[in-house]
């Protein structure tokens, strides 16, 4: 019997913020494999702010999705069919497989995980693309030292959560900035951070200044906007500044100003620099045994935030600009 694949297509590019209309609903019949191919069936896919930025027409580090194509998306599956020798059925695989149900691929990009050593949604998460953002980002990147000053925007996020704890592993003093008391509480009780602003109802600037009285050694941006532009306004001398993502500024219709105060990185000495974790593939395995081990000693903490069927997934996306997530967002394709 020939297998019914249900996905999401990009339908058109959205201005603002993607709605209902931005993806269609299609079904069609899985293909028949050719040799080297692999079929998965998707069973978790990763909710992540980059999709925003995926379907935007315009030079970034990845092509933009096309009209039409499935919705890229990180994800996790089982191969239930294979003639690639690399890949044997039941072999839980990790990559790109997007938003539909199944996905036939030649196996470039897709890695094998190990469901016995943690549940899936975990190779998403702590042990997926935020936890390697997180890891190289604030390591490799921000070069943390002990006794430094870390500050993290969007702290209770799936990055933000794991880099704060990082680098309070590394011995720094660690300053979350979330939204709402919820999350601010999440982040101090839960999470270990030494304190945390509530963007929501505090001045992030007048806050940071008050808690960081000899200024930021390390900011880990993932927000930009007025909160960046507070960061740059309290660095110490020698900052860094890690560029991750701007989640505040995607559904912008209007071209941004930028930073208007980035003249703090030459008063300072600072520097501030992007990141993409891609940059970082070939140690990906270096950074998943070490996240490991620091679960296992209960020194890092990650939880999922996990929604229940594929049908949801424009719904589920537009979670992330409402600031509704709970923890890593991912959707539950099958069991």
């Amino acid at each position: 019997m020939t297998l019914q694949n249900n996905k999401y297509v990009l339908a058109h590019r959205p201005v603002g913020v993607p709605d209902d209309k931005t993806f269609s609903w299609k079904t069609s019949d899985v293909p028949e494999l050719a040799d080297g191919e692999i079929c998965i069936k998707v069973k978790m896919i990763s909710i992540d702010p980059a999709m925003r930025g995926w379907i935007n027409e315009g030079k970034s580090y990845v092509p933009p999705v096309q009209i039409g194509e499935v919705m890229r998306a990180g994800g996790v599956g089982e191969v239930v069919a294979s003639k690639n020798e690399k890949f044997a059925v039941g072999d839980h695989v990790v990559g790109l497989p997007g938003t539909q149900e199944y996905c036939v691929t030649d196996g470039k990009g897709f890695t094998k995980v190990d469901p016995a050593l943690a549940p899936i949604n975990k190779y998403l998460g702590v042990l997926g693309m935020p936890g390697m953002t997180a890891y190289f980002g604030i390591l490799e990147v921000g070069q943390p030292q002990a006794g430094e000053t870390v500050v993290v925007s969007a702290a209770a996020g799936a990055v933000g959560g794991l880099v704060g704890q990082i680098a309070k592993i590394k011995g720094c003093r660690v300053i979350g900035i979330a939204g709402g008391p919820e999350k601010c509480k999440k982040v101090k009780a839960e999470l270990g951070f030494d304190e945390c602003i509530d963007y929501k109802n505090e001045n992030v600037k007048k806050s940071l200044k008050e808690l960081c009285p000899d200024g930021i050694n390390v900011y880990f941006d993932n927000v930009g906007g007025e909160i960046l532009e507070a960061a740059l306004a309290n660095l110490a001398m020698k900052a860094r500044v890690v560029v991750c993502g701007a989640i505040s500024q995607y559904n912008n219709t209007e071209m941004g100003t930028g930073p208007r105060n980035y003249l703090a990185l030459l008063v300072t000495r600072s520097r501030m620099e992007g990141m993409v974790v891609f940059d970082w593939a070939k140690r990906y395995g270096e950074a998943a045994k070490q996240m490991g081990q620091w679960m296992m000693q209960g020194k890092l903490k990650a939880e999922e935030h996990i929604v229940e069927g594929l049908e949801t997934y424009p719904q589920t996306l537009q979670m992330l600009f409402k600031g509704e997530n709970k923890a890593k967002l991912i959707i539950k394709v099958a069991a």
